[in-house]
Protein backbone atom coordinates (compact mmCIF):
# COMPACT_ATOMS: atom_id res chain seq x y z
CA UNK A 1 0.00 0.00 0.00
CA UNK A 2 1.96 3.32 -1.19
CA UNK A 3 0.41 6.94 -1.62
CA UNK A 4 2.68 8.40 -4.42
CA UNK A 5 2.08 12.96 -4.58
CA UNK A 6 4.17 13.26 -7.04
CA UNK A 7 3.76 17.23 -7.28
CA UNK A 8 5.08 17.80 -4.12
CA UNK A 9 7.39 14.79 -4.58
CA UNK A 10 6.49 12.94 -1.03
CA UNK A 11 5.77 9.53 -0.85
CA UNK A 12 4.16 7.91 1.64
CA UNK A 13 3.98 4.08 2.61
CA UNK A 14 3.38 1.40 5.52
CA UNK A 15 6.98 0.82 6.50
CA UNK A 16 8.29 -3.02 5.79
CA UNK A 17 10.67 -3.82 8.75
CA UNK A 18 12.20 -6.60 6.57
CA UNK A 19 13.49 -3.54 3.48
CA UNK A 20 16.61 -2.27 5.55
CA UNK A 21 16.10 0.84 4.08
CA UNK A 22 12.68 1.13 5.78
CA UNK A 23 14.36 -0.22 8.90
CA UNK A 24 17.11 2.71 9.00
CA UNK A 25 14.60 5.10 8.13
CA UNK A 26 12.34 4.31 11.26
CA UNK A 27 15.32 4.43 13.44
CA UNK A 28 16.95 8.04 11.80
CA UNK A 29 13.18 9.62 12.04
CA UNK A 30 12.29 8.24 15.75
CA UNK A 31 16.12 9.24 17.27
CA UNK A 32 15.43 12.96 14.86
CA UNK A 33 12.11 13.18 16.98
CA UNK A 34 13.83 12.13 20.04
CA UNK A 35 15.81 14.91 19.73
CA UNK A 36 13.62 17.38 19.32
CA UNK A 37 12.03 19.59 22.30
CA UNK A 38 8.57 18.01 21.45
CA UNK A 39 10.22 14.21 22.08
CA UNK A 40 12.21 14.98 24.83
CA UNK A 41 14.79 16.75 23.24
CA UNK A 42 17.51 13.24 23.89
CA UNK A 43 18.04 10.95 21.31
CA UNK A 44 17.21 7.60 21.62
CA UNK A 45 19.77 5.09 23.57
CA UNK A 46 22.22 2.74 21.20
CA UNK A 47 20.06 -0.61 23.13
CA UNK A 48 16.51 1.37 21.35
CA UNK A 49 18.37 1.83 18.07
CA UNK A 50 19.80 -1.70 18.01
CA UNK A 51 16.36 -3.32 19.00
CA UNK A 52 13.85 -0.58 17.80
CA UNK A 53 13.12 -2.35 14.38
CA UNK A 54 13.00 -6.27 15.39
CA UNK A 55 11.03 -5.50 18.86
CA UNK A 56 8.56 -3.67 16.58
CA UNK A 57 8.43 -6.21 13.75
CA UNK A 58 7.67 -9.05 16.52
CA UNK A 59 4.50 -6.98 17.40
CA UNK A 60 1.77 -8.03 14.77
CA UNK A 61 -0.04 -5.21 16.14
CA UNK A 62 2.31 -2.91 15.17
CA UNK A 63 2.97 -0.98 12.39
CA UNK A 64 4.62 1.98 10.85
CA UNK A 65 4.14 4.92 8.36
CA UNK A 66 7.16 6.76 6.85
CA UNK A 67 7.52 9.59 4.08
CA UNK A 68 10.09 10.17 1.97
CA UNK A 69 11.03 13.56 0.23
CA UNK A 70 13.33 15.89 -0.51
CA UNK A 71 14.79 16.82 -3.97
CA UNK A 72 15.31 13.18 -5.21
CA UNK A 73 12.12 12.02 -3.07
CA UNK A 74 14.40 9.18 -1.23
CA UNK A 75 14.89 11.00 1.69
CA UNK A 76 13.21 9.56 5.08
CA UNK A 77 11.37 12.90 6.53
CA UNK A 78 8.63 11.53 8.40
CA UNK A 79 7.42 8.46 10.50
CA UNK A 80 3.69 7.98 12.51
CA UNK A 81 4.05 4.29 14.88
CA UNK A 82 1.23 3.19 15.47
CA UNK A 83 0.16 0.36 17.69
CA UNK A 84 -3.35 -1.40 18.04
CA UNK A 85 -5.35 -1.60 20.80
CA UNK A 86 -8.54 -2.45 22.41
CA UNK A 87 -11.80 -0.27 23.22
CA UNK A 88 -13.66 -2.26 25.12
CA UNK A 89 -16.95 -0.11 25.06
CA UNK A 90 -17.30 -0.91 21.27
CA UNK A 91 -15.41 -4.43 21.45
CA UNK A 92 -13.80 -3.26 18.42
CA UNK A 93 -9.46 -2.35 17.45
CA UNK A 94 -8.66 1.00 18.21
CA UNK A 95 -5.42 2.42 16.86
CA UNK A 96 -2.66 4.79 19.21
CA UNK A 97 -1.02 6.92 17.11
CA UNK A 98 2.22 6.53 19.19
CA UNK A 99 4.66 8.77 17.63
CA UNK A 100 4.42 11.53 14.79
CA UNK A 101 7.99 12.95 12.95
CA UNK A 102 8.30 15.16 10.36
CA UNK A 103 11.77 16.81 9.68
CA UNK A 104 11.87 20.66 10.48
CA UNK A 105 12.90 21.44 7.29
CA UNK A 106 9.52 19.68 5.72
CA UNK A 107 6.90 20.65 8.83
CA UNK A 108 4.06 22.80 7.13
CA UNK A 109 3.63 21.22 4.17
CA UNK A 110 1.03 18.76 5.34
CA UNK A 111 3.24 15.76 5.63
CA UNK A 112 1.72 14.78 9.08
CA UNK A 113 -1.45 14.74 7.35
CA UNK A 114 -0.62 12.63 4.75
CA UNK A 115 0.83 9.85 6.48
CA UNK A 116 -2.29 10.20 9.30
CA UNK A 117 -4.56 9.74 6.22
CA UNK A 118 -2.93 6.47 5.40
CA UNK A 119 -2.62 5.25 9.05
CA UNK A 120 -6.45 5.73 9.58
CA UNK A 121 -6.83 3.26 6.34
CA UNK A 122 -4.84 0.96 7.99
CA UNK A 123 -6.44 1.56 10.80
CA UNK A 124 -10.30 0.85 9.06
CA UNK A 125 -8.51 -2.30 7.32
CA UNK A 126 -7.84 -3.42 10.85
CA UNK A 127 -11.54 -2.85 12.04
CA UNK A 128 -10.54 -0.47 14.24
CA UNK A 129 -13.25 2.28 15.62
CA UNK A 130 -11.35 5.06 16.51
CA UNK A 131 -7.78 6.27 16.16
CA UNK A 132 -6.01 7.84 19.36
CA UNK A 133 -3.53 10.09 20.26
CA UNK A 134 -1.41 11.90 22.76
CA UNK A 135 -0.08 15.37 22.49
CA UNK A 136 1.73 18.12 24.32
CA UNK A 137 -0.53 21.00 25.24
CA UNK A 138 2.63 23.20 24.26
CA UNK A 139 2.84 21.66 20.80
CA UNK A 140 0.11 24.07 19.06
CA UNK A 141 0.67 23.23 15.61
CA UNK A 142 0.62 19.62 16.15
CA UNK A 143 -2.92 20.51 18.36
CA UNK A 144 -3.95 22.39 14.96
CA UNK A 145 -3.41 19.86 12.27
CA UNK A 146 -4.96 17.39 14.69
CA UNK A 147 -7.97 18.95 15.40
CA UNK A 148 -8.33 19.94 11.29
CA UNK A 149 -8.20 16.54 10.76
CA UNK A 150 -11.01 15.30 13.22
CA UNK A 151 -9.11 14.50 16.39
CA UNK A 152 -10.88 16.02 19.61
CA UNK A 153 -10.38 15.76 23.07
CA UNK A 154 -11.82 12.66 24.71
CA UNK A 155 -14.68 12.44 26.90
CA UNK A 156 -17.65 10.50 27.69
CA UNK A 157 -19.81 13.43 28.25
CA UNK A 158 -19.45 17.12 29.45
CA UNK A 159 -20.27 16.25 33.12
CA UNK A 160 -16.85 14.68 33.57
CA UNK A 161 -14.84 16.89 31.71
CA UNK A 162 -11.51 15.50 29.29
CA UNK A 163 -10.11 12.64 30.01
CA UNK A 164 -6.32 13.15 30.93
CA UNK A 165 -3.01 10.89 29.66
CA UNK A 166 -1.47 9.98 32.73
CA UNK A 167 2.02 7.58 33.26
CA UNK A 168 4.01 5.67 35.69
CA UNK A 169 7.19 4.16 34.96
CA UNK A 170 8.00 1.14 36.07
CA UNK A 171 11.43 0.83 36.10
Amino acid sequence: MTTSLTADMVRVCRADYANPIHAASVVKMLDAYAQDPMGGGEGLSDYAKAHLVPSLAARPQAFTVLAFGGPDGQQPIGLVNCIEGFSTFACRPLVNVHDVAVLPGHRGQRVAEKMLALAQEIALERGACKLTLEVLEGNAGAIKLYKRIGFDNYQLGQAMGNAQFLQKWLE
